[in-house]
């Protein structure tokens, strides 16, 4: 599996089969410390437009970066949590899903089909973010946590759903951590 990533950019990576999943994994670790590949709204609304989201104009600066770091937060908090078979806080999420305004719209597709799709009302980070929310809040109830891991590399935070057959994957990419997990075993032999 390749890293899926934006345009011109080292990261965030688009690899944990889940949206929710990705969105939390835009924290993750470089050279043995936390890197935070949003620095600004600007890139918040580039993955938020790379995942299907448009982002309506913000009133003030660094707010939407701040409630999607937020966000985020609670998200890795309530993921980790089901994995380990904590209690769930719920309610702040329940606030974050409360932003989400939105609608069906009939469309017609590129093949002539009708289509029903999902318009969100997006002009404040929080309903910007709400999306989002609905996508882990449908991971928390929907998801198999048998196959939602943290990749093995001791040296990587970053998590995923294994939707391969056998369910054996162990690391986040082969490209990222299961290259270099087979680079520090070839050394260990030669060694």
């Amino acid at each position: 599996m390749t890293a899926a990533m934006l345009p011109g950019a080292e990261g965030p990576w688009f690899i944990a089969e889940d949206q929710a999943l990705d969105f939390i994994n835009t924290l993750a670790m470089a050279e043995k410390s936390p890197h935070d590949f949003w620095q600004s709204d600007d890139d918040v609304r580039q993955w938020l437009q790379h995942v299907g989201l448009q982002v309506n104009a913000m009133a003030k600066p660094g707010e939407l970066l701040a409630q999607a770091r937020q966000l985020r937060a609670l998200i890795r908090q309530l993921v980790e949590a089901k994995k380990h078979g904590r209690e769930l806080s719920l309610d702040e999420l329940n606030g974050w899903l409360a932003q989400a305004q939105s609608h069906l719209r009939l469309v017609v597709d590129e093949q002539g089909s009708l289509q029903m799709q999902r318009v969100y009302l997006l002009d404040t980070p929080q309903q910007a973010l709400a999306p989002v929310a609905e996508q882990a809040a449908a991971l928390l109830a929907n998801g198999q946590f048998d196959y939602i891991r943290q990749c093995e590399h001791p040296d990587c935070t970053l998590w995923f759903y294994d939707k391969t057959k056998a369910h054996r994957r162990r690391w986040c990419s082969m490209a990222l951590c299961g290259n270099r997990a087979k680079v520090a075993r070839f050394r260990a032999k030669s060694n």
